[in-house]
């Protein structure tokens, strides 16, 4: 266990299974103390327990980040069991994959109520605690796909918004001591993925192994490799780096 991130308090929405969870268990084992939101309320409880067995201090809760609401009142429970908020992840994310003649209007709507209006929900929600500490690392995730994807024009659409988003709250918060960057995954092997696998009627297998075939590094990504990409934009150490996209994708991609 390090002590990186010792004395901060770090939240991290859809947290409780692949790149969120990674992130906050990176976090934990440099010493934050770890709030995290989700609606899959079984993973959840599971990677809860398993955090805390570890001895990490852990908050969690089932809620919805489309819901003002739930964001509000999760954000004070956080304040009041751990005191403050440093940092804020925005990870929750979903997938509803169709070519754009057969997307819906709930394809559509989904993707972008989850990724767009939960994202401002939890930055508005938390930067006010920010704002009055002066200091805050805000890190939204979002995507290789922000350039352009078949079959995911909504997700693309959503996650480049994520990125105008990022540069935006990087202009607005920056003098209150909040920085605020964008991570931008390439291929990873998640639950996730596994999905756009099934979408396209290809093994998993397969599908990696396709994927590895385009990555100039020769290897998929892991959950843990966009944790420490994270992780470097909400070190102490990176105050003056604000309003940036970092592509973790194993190779260039413009």
């Amino acid at each position: 266990m390090g002590e990186r991130f010792k004395g901060r308090v770090a939240i991290v929405t859809g947290g409780s299974r692949g790149i969120g969870r990674a992130i906050a268990e990176l976090f934990a084992e440099e010493g934050a103390k770890v709030a995290i939101m989700d609606l899959n309320e079984e993973a959840l409880s599971q990677t809860a327990a398993e955090l805390k067995a570890k001895g990490f201090d852990i908050y969690t809760r089932v809620a919805n980040v489309t819901d003002a609401s739930q964001v509000e009142d999760f954000t004070k429970k956080t304040v009041d069991t751990f005191g403050s908020i440093d940092i804020l992840v925005n990870n929750a994310g979903v997938i509803r994959d169709n070519l754009l003649f057969k997307m819906t209007d709930s394809d559509w709507n989904t993707v972008m109520d989850v990724h767009l209006r939960g994202s401002f929900y939890c930055a508005r929600a938390v930067q006010k605690y920010m704002v009055q500490k002066h200091y805050g690392r805000i890190i939204n995730i979002s995507s290789t796909s922000a350039l352009g994807n078949r079959g995911q024009a909504n997700y693309a659409a959503a996650k480049a918004g994520l990125q105008g988003f990022t540069k935006t709250l990087a202009i607005e918060l920056g003098k209150f001591g909040i920085t605020t960057n964008a991570v931008a995954p390439g291929f990873i092997e998640t639950d996730m993925t596994k999905e756009t696998a099934r979408r396209l009627g290809l093994s998993f297998e397969e599908f990696v192994h396709h994927s590895v075939s385009q990555i100039p590094v020769g290897r998929s990504g892991k959950p843990f490799d966009i944790a420490h990409a994270v992780a470097f934009f909400a070190d102490e150490n990176s105050s003056f780096i604000n309003g940036q996209v970092l592509y973790v994708a194993g190779g260039p991609k413009n």
